[in-house]
């Protein structure tokens, strides 16, 4: 029986299906700041209270968003294939927890707002009480006054980017998911996977910049489309139907 290894990538458009908002306006502004100021190491080197107070805002939304039918269906995606011996990779591009609630294993290339890392000794804390915008946390390991936002910020390296390298290289499915195919180096990833020869299914709202006719393209909204979509790739592999369904 062939093995197959299907690799999805998720952006914002899966995520704004379940009300988490995108934060960048049509002009380029971050509820209503620069880039600049609150998503680059520099913004946070020069006023770290304006940083942190953003995404401290960013963290408390979590708690009133919930897994869409998308996040849920590419979890029961991910056990229908583990269970009939397929292998499976999710990477995500988004910084919220939703594809981890709903039961899916991840790679968060872009970081998790769940998450603080301290400046000095680089530990790593799972936080999701001290949400208080004007109030630093610090290192419980080493007492540095101010832990900073696991988040990869403009200009800083992506995270897991060696497994997602070689998760390109065996998958035989890529599933590009409310991506807009703009921001390198996640927009590559399509690419690659075209070039492989791996079979490319993009969803989005609109056809996203890295689409390619060898792509099949199902737009609409990720809650909506998503479900069916995988529904139909489990039949072309020869998943059991019955076990796949969004809890």
């Amino acid at each position: 029986m062939q093995a197959f290894h299907v690799l999805v990538l998720t952006g914002a458009g899966i995520s704004a299906d379940s009300g988490v908002r995108t934060f960048r306006d049509a002009g380029g502004l971050w509820e209503g700041h620069r880039v600049e100021d609150v998503a680059t190491p520099e913004g946070w080197a020069r006023d770290p209270r304006l940083v942190w107070g953003f995404y401290q805002q960013r963290r408390l939304q979590l708690r009133a968003v919930e897994p869409n039918p998308a996040h849920r269906a590419l979890a029961a995606f991910e056990r229908a294939l583990e269970a009939a011996n397929h292998e499976f990779t999710l990477i995500t591009q988004n910084v919220d927890d939703l594809h981890d609630r709903a039961g899916s294993r991840v790679l968060h290339m872009h970081g998790e707002l769940q998450r603080l890392r301290c400046e000095r000794c680089e530990r790593v804390f799972v936080d999701t009480l001290h949400l208080d915008p004007g109030r630093f946390v610090p290192c419980h390991e080493c007492a540095h006054p101010r832990l900073r936002p696991h988040i990869v910020w403009f200009g800083e390296v992506p995270f897991h980017l060696d497994a997602i390298a070689e998760a390109l290289t065996t998958c035989t499915h890529f599933l590009a998911i409310g991506t807009s195919g703009q921001v390198w180096p996640a927009s590559g990833m399509l690419v690659e996977a075209r070039s492989r020869g791996a079979a490319t299914l993009v969803q989005a709202l609109e056809p996203p910049a890295n689409l390619d006719p060898r792509d099949r393209f199902h737009p609409g909204r990720a809650s909506e489309v998503v479900p069916t979509m995988l529904a139909g790739l489990a039949g072309e592999l020869g998943l059991d139907a019955s076990s796949f369904s969004a809890p």
